[in-house]
């Protein structure tokens, strides 16, 4: 016992078992220290709650104890993932698992993405599983193209991908080359509890790198990654001779080489390098967030070498490269950072033209053709596939519920063409069941240099998808709020608006023509009124169609203290007066923050600007 704190609390024990298995020296003696100087509420913070095993696996702040990423909670959670598939896969010592890592570190604990893979590999070549440890930095998507590609049991890639430097994450992919989602969150995490001692050679690194059990699938990988992704080259001679001049940054993360190799497989010129944010660099020095989603901030560096080298288009990738942005010069000398969903639109429209080229060679039928999207992302590819005669699905949001909905398409027979969700991640080709930058990087490489060749821009393509298929215009947002009990009577007022378990039949004027309850499991549309996607107690999520042709989704965040909403309005194809469509959704915006969100009753705070 440490004298300040109760004999026995749950924070003692839990400050005396960290001191026993600790062996990292800087998360030992920051504790030591905390305790020395009675540092009551950061042991709390660093103690007081184990970090939550999820289905997008772990992320959380770099430092030490329970509730965060650090050498000891890296060997808990393989120990209990290792122990899990074990009891998963009676072949696991046939098979193995591989282990990516992105550039992030944190000097104060000692920890980084690399030495925590290291750390995984160690538990499970200790219990006689096979590792494939790359050896250098990849992209997140090679971790599931990994497991794909060589038949694994399971992946693990170590990254916090857009999130603020100090964070870390540990993402987990299963057998099917998708990432997991229930019931191996619960079994795992369940698993991860029942093995919190570090096992004899846990920490032993030295000995693992010399095993024979491991081997460092880099360059193998690497060229069957660029040579796989070929397949979706349509227009090489094109791609060859274009004029169009590309800027690429990978926000001081992982995605410069592999970009750069991409473009290359599609014998496209080299993208100009944004040279201060080219190489990893742990500390993001140019950037406030690494997150291309932030859009022109993230950027600045980029305009400013595309004013410089006469280029038009940007690519930008997230620091673990699994996402991509896009901004294009306009005539007015302007930039425009598309957003993620007129991306959807743009990749999808493409993709499925050349599918549409190819399937002249009577390779497929356009009725096992699919396209997929979460259900908070725009609505353009029902549109779409609507009038061109190929399915569309919709999924829960995450890229773990699409890539898992692939597979089980793919496993039927059926082609996939494309998947996406708003916050700009892609699946461009089934050869990685999740969301991938570094091919969808190569494929806007050709769609640009395509476009040019017809004289036109991203920007005019996407103005005649609009036409052609219907306006969808969207708006999102969020507001703040850290009370779980105001976010709970939000969401039951509008289950109980006009008695019990009735739904809002309007919202001043707007007429609401379906209801869709993902957390009770309702749905008006279903001739049972029981949804057809899976459900979740545990969040908040319910999406309201009106007679105008808006969707409105109201949903927490798993991550953030946030009630987000995302709204759309889907005009049918004609109906192009853009200022009306704008206003109309602008109003519709208006009349759901004030009478389903309550701001001021609720005391919500908005999204700051």
């Amino acid at each position: 016992n440490y004298g300040l704190l109760p004999r026995d609390s749950r924070l003692d024990q839990a400050v005396t078992q960290w001191l026993q298995y600790d062996k990292n020296p800087k998360t030992a003696a920051a504790v030591r220290t905390m305790v020395k100087d009675r540092a009551m509420s950061e042991l709390q913070k660093c103690f007081g709650a184990r970090m939550e095993f999820g289905t997008a696996g772990l992320r959380a702040a770099m430092g030490p104890g329970v509730s965060c990423m650090n050498d000891l909670t890296i060997i808990q959670t393989t120990q209990g993932f290792c122990a899990y598939l074990e009891q998963c896969f009676t072949d696991l010592k046939q098979r193995g698992v591989v282990i990516g890592f992105d550039a992030r570190a944190h000097p104060p604990s000692g920890g980084s993405s690399k030495r925590f893979a290291c750390l995984a590999a160690s538990v499970l070549i200790s219990r006689g599983v096979p590792v494939c440890l790359f050896s250098d930095i990849t992209p997140t998507p090679y971790v599931p193209f990994t497991v794909s590609h060589l038949g694994l049991c399971a992946g693990v890639m170590v990254t916090a991908s857009h999130n603020p430097k100090q964070d870390n994450g540990y993402k987990v992919y299963w057998a099917n080359g998708a990432q997991i989602i229930p019931p191996h969150d619960k079994g795992i995490a369940a698993a991860i509890e029942q093995n919190l001692e570090p096992w004899p050679k846990s920490w032993d690194t030295d000995g693992a790198l010399q095993s024979s059990l491991l081997n460092d699938p880099y360059q193998d990988i690497h060229r069957e990654y660029c040579q796989t992704i070929q397949q979706h080259c349509f227009h090489r001679e094109l791609n060859k001779n274009t004029k169009v001049k590309v800027v690429h940054t990978s926000v001081h993360g992982v995605g410069h080489i592999f970009v750069q190799a991409a473009f290359k497989a599609f014998d496209l010129q080299p993208p100009y390098a944004v040279e201060e944010q080219k190489d990893p660099d742990p500390e993001f020095p140019t950037v406030k967030y690494p997150n291309p989603e932030e859009g022109e901030g993230v950027l600045m560096l980029s305009f400013a070498l595309a004013d410089k080298e006469g280029a038009t288009v940007i690519l930008a990738n997230d620091p673990d490269a699994d996402r991509l942005a896009i901004a294009e010069k306009q005539e007015s000398e302007q930039w425009r950072v598309f957003s993620g969903n007129e991306l959807g639109a743009l990749l999808g429209w493409w993709i499925f033209q050349c599918w549409k080229q190819q399937k002249e060679d009577g390779k497929a039928s356009i009725k096992d053709v699919y396209m997929l999207s979460s259900t908070v992302s725009s609505k353009i590819l029902r549109a779409i596939a609507v009038k061109e005669g190929f399915h569309f699905e919709e999924t829960l949001t995450g890229f773990k519920w699409m890539g898992n909905r692939a597979k089980e398409l793919m496993d039927q027979g059926k082609t996939v063409l494309f998947a996406f969700e708003e916050a700009i991640g892609y699946m461009c080709s089934p050869a990685v069941l999740d969301k991938d930058g570094v091919s969808a990087a190569a494929i806007a490489g050709e769609f640009v240099s395509y476009l040019a060749s017809k004289n036109r821009t991203l920007s005019h393509q996407l103005r005649s998808i609009y036409e052609e298929y219907g306006y969808h215009i969207s708006k999102n947002s969020y507001f703040i709020c850290h009370d779980q009990d105001t976010i709970k009577r939000l969401f039951e007022r509008l289950r109980n608006y006009a008695g019990e378990n009735s739904y809002p039949k309007e919202c001043r004027g707007f007429a609401i023509t379906a209801v869709r309850d993902l957390t009770t499991g309702y749905d008006s549309n279903q001739p049972d009124n029981k949804a057809v996607l899976p459900t979740s107690k545990s969040s908040q999520m319910i999406t309201f169609t009106f007679a105008n042709g808006g969707v409105a989704t109201m949903r927490t965040s798993g991550t953030e203290p946030k009630i987000k909403y995302y709204t759309e309005l889907c005009a049918a194809p004609g109906n192009s007066d853009l200022n009306l469509l704008k206003t109309e959704l602008d109003n519709l915006v208006d009349v759901i923050v004030e009478h389903f969100y309550q701001p001021e009753k609720n005391n919500l705070t908005p999204r700051p600007e």
